[in-house]
C-alpha cells in the first residue's frame, strides 16, 4: 500500500480530483473534526460497509486516523485490500499531521 503526505492528499483535495478519502477513527472522533471531504467508516465497521460505500474497487481510496503512531489506518487499508480494492492509499500523518500543517479541518 502506498502512502500519501499532507501536502500530495491536500494537493488532491483542491484539484477535486475524484478519490474518497476515509476516516477510520470512532464516529465521535469524526463529529469533532476531520480532513474535508472525508467519510466515516470506524476500523470496526470497515468489513460490513465498505461494499455498500465504497462500491468500486479501482476507485482511490485514501484512509487515515489520528497520527503517525496510530494502526488503525493501515489496519483498514490493508483490509481493504484483502477485499479486492486495487487503488488504496495511506495518509500516515493522520489528524496530527494535517495539523501540523496548519490546514483546517471539517466539523
Amino acid at each position: 500500500m502506498k502512502t500519501i503526505s499532507a501536502t500530495e492528499l491536500k494537493k488532491k483535495i483542491n484539484s477535486k480530483s475524484k478519490f474518497i478519502i476515509v476516516d477510520v477513527l470512532p464516529k465521535e472522533s469524526f463529529e469533532l473534526q476531520h480532513i474535508p471531504t472525508a467519510i466515516n467508516i470506524p476500523l470496526g465497521e470497515i468489513g460490513g460497509r465498505a461494499q455498500k460505500e465504497l462500491p468500486n474497487k479501482k476507485q482511490e481510496i485514501i484512509v487515515y486516523c489520528s497520527s503517525s503512531t496510530c494502526g488503525a489506518s493501515p489496519t483498514a487499508g490493508k483490509m481493504l485490500e484483502s477485499m479486492g480494492y486495487k487503488n488504496v492509499a495511506h495518509f500516515k500523518g493522520g489528524l496530527a499531521g494535517w495539523q501540523e500543517k496548519g490546514y483546517k479541518f471539517e466539523k
